[in-house]
């Protein structure tokens, strides 16, 4: 099951947020602080984050993130998958196509473009989001960290 993230759930996504940006799946970690701080965004109910949990049997087995941006190349607002992640012993139980049925659904309908990166040696990731309609962009990644 797929259902929105609620304030009873800080635990388990700060758990969960800590192994997903301990893993492979990610260039590099954040700052402890990001975590409290993208859950607390996720809970102020601003529309730029929203969370979800991803649930197996009532227990919480995974999380996914999205944020919001306006795209004028898609013509509208896209909603770029920041982080899915299911714990290691729960993979290939379906839950990441659950999670992509779930955006189809409830998600979808609101946007114009769904995004997402992924490491480029991640090859599981990539074949569950190109069996999800996902292809490669031709753009190249560039970053510039900025401080307030």
């Amino acid at each position: 099951m797929i259902r929105p993230m609620n304030k009873n759930d800080r635990g388990t996504f700060l758990i969960m947020t800590n192994a997903f940006y301990a893993s492979d799946a990610v260039h590099e970690p954040v700052p402890q602080r990001y975590h409290a701080a993208v859950f607390d965004a996720m809970m102020s109910g601003d529309g730029f984050v929203e969370g979800y949990m991803l649930e197996l049997h009532g227990k919480a087995v995974g999380y996914g993130m999205l944020t919001f941006a306006y795209s004028h190349e898609a013509g509208g607002m896209i909603a770029w998958v920041e982080e899915l992640f299911v714990l290691p012993e729960y993979r290939n139980r379906g839950l990441g196509q659950e999670f992509f049925a779930y955006l189809k659904a409830n998600v979808e309908p609101r946007v114009t473009r769904l995004r997402l990166e992924v490491m480029p040696d991640n090859v599981d990731a990539m074949r569950l989001y190109e069996k999800m309609g996902f292809s490669p962009l031709p753009y190249s990644q560039m970053a510039k960290d900025c401080t307030p």
